[in-house]
């Protein structure tokens, strides 16, 4: 009886030191919390812009009636609610230093491109002192950016786009990207920086050229980005044709804002 009273007292743990038998650390796992905050999904997206009261209403059906009137995107949701496909491609996270009293501040600079590989494609560089908080602004910079790409044919008009339709350049900084058509079946002839640009963008085949401090990605990747928006820059006769505009959306549904309007008033 005596023997087995030590053993009693030990609340049947057993085992040497302190062994985790019945204490119930198990209730203190991380079902209910940590990693399983994020259940209640992402907030409703209330616009604070009349093109995005428009989009959300449904009064503006489609992305190509934005570029028509060069209508400011403000919000990056109205390119969710358009281009629902998007992909992103990280290119490039650099660490970036300032110097201070304290010593050196270290933050994270990143470069993302994004596009639907159908004609869409956007560039977003977002500095923040971590590297995830870094990316997701980048996203949204990059969605805000979000261009058309004109794409045409080398020599006969037969299927689909599958090129540039003219030559065009780009610089930033020191770096010269050149895009010039190429025949179907080629391929994209670039740089691995500018070869993931232009396959975001929808380009199938295309030479590239390049000139200057092509190490420095950041430029590198835009002076890509501005070649592919200068595709629509260039005006060619099957672009002389007049374009008989109409009202834009601001005119046309002025009612329907001036009623938003004078809801938001009240409260």
């Amino acid at each position: 009886m005596a023997d087995s009273a030590p053993a009693d007292s030990r609340g049947g743990r057993g085992g040497f030191g302190r062994g985790r038998g019945t204490r119930g650390r198990g209730g203190r796992g991380r079902g209910g919390r940590g990693r399983g905050r994020r259940d209640d999904g992402e907030q409703a997206w209330v616009p604070v812009t009349k093109l995005g009261r428009l989009v959300k209403d449904g009064k503006v059906k489609s992305i190509q009636q934005v570029y028509l009137f060069s209508l400011p995107i403000k919000e990056y949701q109205i390119i969710d609610v358009f281009l629902p496909k998007l992909k992103d491609e990280v290119m490039k996270i650099t660490p970036v230093q300032k110097q201070t009293r304290a010593g050196q501040r270290t933050r994270f600079k990143a470069f993302v491109a994004i596009g639907d590989s159908d004609g869409h494609v956007g560039l977003g560089v977002k500095c923040a002192k971590e590297v995830a908080t870094a990316i997701r602004g980048a996203i949204i910079l990059a969605k805000l950016s979000v261009i058309p790409v004109r794409r045409g044919y080398w020599g006969a008009i037969l299927g689909e786009p599958h090129t540039v339709p003219v030559k065009v350049t780009g610089k930033c900084g020191s770096v010269v990207c050149r895009l010039v058509p190429a025949p179907r079946g080629t391929g994209i002839v670039a740089a691995p920086t500018p070869k993931k640009f232009l396959a975001l963008a929808g380009i199938i085949d295309c030479y590239t050229t390049s000139r200057g401090s092509t190490k420095t990605l950041g430029n590198f990747v835009k002076a890509a980005f501005i070649a592919i928006a200068n595709t629509y820059s260039f005006l060619t006769p099957d672009l002389w044709a007049e374009t008989a505009l109409t009202k834009d959306p601001y005119q046309e549904f002025t009612d329907f804002l001036a009623k938003e309007a004078a809801k938001k008033s009240k409260y």
